[in-house]
């Protein structure tokens, strides 16, 4: 008995020694398992934290074209603007040709081609957005420069009484002013 008492001996010391092996490499797993779940972790906050990254750098992106966009638009027309601008003293001049010429009887013909010239620059300048400003009726600040002010018993207090000089606006901005004098009683 004492043989298979010995034997049982070394066999549950077998068992014990396997059992703690298997519990050692069960220990190993659940560590390693930890692990990678901690891991896990990390890769979705980092998976996360690029996302949002990501999302912002789009946006960021989107706002700077947009930006970008509107900043040509602008200057476009700026530029146009500017181009209007830089027409009006030639509207002038043919305006003053043009009054020039039909003080003269003998410029007749000279008189009517600075008419039809006159008439297709001021539509050509309707059609990319220049309109006259209108000077019939009360003075306003916004539109008008007062250059004197003429008593006049027929009209009210503020109302143009002379246009000096054409104002003119492009696209609801004015260019400049018209020119007015203004009654003042």
């Amino acid at each position: 008995m004492e043989e298979q008492e010995e034997k049982q001996y070394n066999q549950n010391i077998q068992d014990n020694e396997e059992g703690t092996q298997m519990r050692e490499e069960l220990q190993e797993s659940t560590s390693a398992q930890q692990t990678l779940q901690e891991q896990e972790i990390d890769y979705q906050a980092k998976y996360l934290e690029l996302k949002d990254q990501y999302v912002r750098a789009f946006a960021d992106f989107e706002n700077t074209k947009k930006r970008l966009e509107r900043d040509k638009n602008q200057s476009l027309e700026y530029a146009y603007e500017r181009i209007m601008n830089d027409l009006l003293p030639v509207l002038d001049t043919l305006e003053k040709a043009l009054e020039s010429a039909q003080s003269n009887p003998e410029a007749g013909a000279i008189a009517q081609g600075l008419q039809l010239t006159l008439e297709g620059f001021l539509k050509v300048l309707s059609k990319h957005g220049v309109e006259v400003i209108a000077t019939d009726g009360e003075f306003d600040p916004n539109l008008h420069e007062c250059l004197m002010q003429v008593p006049d018993a027929n009209k009210n207090d503020g109302e143009i009484l002379q246009t000096l000089q054409k104002g003119f606006v492009y696209k609801h901005r004015v260019l400049r002013p018209s020119m007015v004098s203004v009654v003042k009683n």
